[in-house]
């Protein structure tokens, strides 16, 4: 049971976001597991190790142009007043001396050629050509390894694979390739008010571990999504024991300071609770805890607040366990167009819905129609529908109070960010 000084006392100290998050990724260390992986199931997962190419792109001379291959030496002196007539050999015929072979753009070059000249830049003439322009060697001849050289470092380990890196890989001759494996996560929603449907009074539909674990998911990771655990002290015990052997354990529900809330004293007994209660609104009663070397993340139930608090721990603790970048949110600028008020002492996440303007404005990221910023609702961390109806959110500083109507503010689209 939550101790009665813990009741009492509350949240009298509250762990600014940016040192909270720091503790968290401190106490994660990434996975070393790996796996080969054909390109076409590769991508997005990290590359484990770097990774060369074992053949050059193109593997041969390649024409660049439209035209016929030939010395260039042949050509010496001709212009468009005075061509130079050459034999018009067969196509796919080895070019010799005073010969040109037709070819077209990506086509091998015949052997003896060494310049090709654009079809433009000739004249058919029966069996010959006339060729109005003096070429140097090479010209318009593209060489061995122009693209990729053979043996040349492609990507390190940590790059995550794009489709534009998969068909790279396959122009070299690769088929598979060595990546990290997923890192893994334990959901695990609690509350003995949960059920997964027709509830009755005093009952709420389980939905947080359904977001949790699509987050998951389309963060790079493998969620399993536990059944509800009940609020009971040997329940949750078996539950964060059976998870140790994921990468990351997260939780929802149970990690305030009520009478119902027994995570933390949980967490702490089997391991250590780092961080309870965090200067974010909304999202404040988060605890992150350590067991067995497992981090387990303990996230309000309240939906808002759970999305919030996922977003800022969870997120950034899986991207360290599977070796992938943590990338910053794409932003946009925009205008207010109401107050958007908040209590300093706290970092708050504020939910807007943006519009283009109409052209009148310009924003910082060279908009030139403009965007506006509607907060759907500046209160309120159980009330689902106004992040899903949302489009972002706007972080204001725990240092100020809110922002006026007419403000320049920075939407964050945190949905859009694998």
């Amino acid at each position: 049971m939550p101790t009665e000084d813990r009741r009492r006392a509350g949240f009298k100290q509250q762990t600014r976001l940016a040192a909270a998050r720091e503790q968290l990724l401190s106490a994660v260390s990434p996975h070393d597991r790996t796996e080969r992986r054909r390109l076409s199931l590769a991508d997005g997962r990290v590359v484990a190790t770097t990774v060369t190419a074992p053949n050059p792109v193109p593997n041969y001379q390649r024409a660049a142009m439209d035209g016929y291959a030939v010395q260039a030496g042949d050509t010496v002196g001709a212009s468009s007043r005075s061509p130079v007539v050459l034999d018009a050999l067969d196509r796919g015929s080895d070019c010799r001396p005073n010969g040109a072979v037709p070819v077209h753009t990506g086509s091998e070059v015949p052997d003896g050629a060494d310049a090709v000249v654009k079809i433009e830049q000739v004249e058919e003439v029966g069996d010959e050509i006339e060729v109005f322009a003096s070429l140097a060697e090479g010209r318009n001849v593209g060489p061995v390894g122009e693209d990729v050289t053979e043996g040349q470092s492609l990507y390190a380990p940590g790059h995550r694979l794009r489709p534009s890196d998969l068909s790279l890989l396959k122009s070299v001759g690769r088929n598979e390739i060595e990546v990290y494996q997923q890192p893994t996560v334990g959901v695990v929603p609690t509350g003995e008010e949960l059920v997964e449907a027709d509830p009755e009074p005093g009952e709420i539909i389980e939905t947080n571990g359904l977001t949790l674990s699509q987050l998951v998911d389309r963060w790079g990771g493998v969620a399993t999504y536990r059944n509800t655990v009940t609020d009971d002290e040997s329940a949750l015990r078996a539950a964060i024991q059976r998870d140790l052997t994921k990468d990351v354990i997260v939780t929802t529900g149970g990690s305030s300071v009520g009478e119902r809330d027994l995570l933390p004293e949980v967490v702490d007994d089997l391991g250590e609770v780092v961080v309870h209660g965090v200067a974010i609104k909304p999202g404040y009663p988060v605890a992150l805890g350590v067991v067995e070397e497992t981090p387990v993340l303990m996230l309000p139930g309240n939906p808002v607040a759970c999305i919030v608090t996922a977003q800022q721990f969870l997120r950034p603790a899986l991207k360290r366990a599977g070796h992938m970048p943590i990338e910053a949110v794409p932003t946009r600028s925009a205008t207010l167009t109401r107050k958007l008020p908040s209590e300093p002492g706290s970092q708050t996440f504020a939910r807007v819905e943006t519009s283009e303007g109409d052209g009148d404005s310009e924003t910082d990221d060279g908009d030139e129609n403009g965007l506006t910023a509607t907060p759907v609702r500046t209160s309120g961390a159980g009330i689902l529908s106004s992040v899903a109806l949302a489009d972002g959110w706007v972080v204001v500083p725990e240092n100020q109070e809110g922002y006026s109507a007419g403000e320049t503010v920075t939407v964050e689209y945190w949905e859009a960010m694998p």
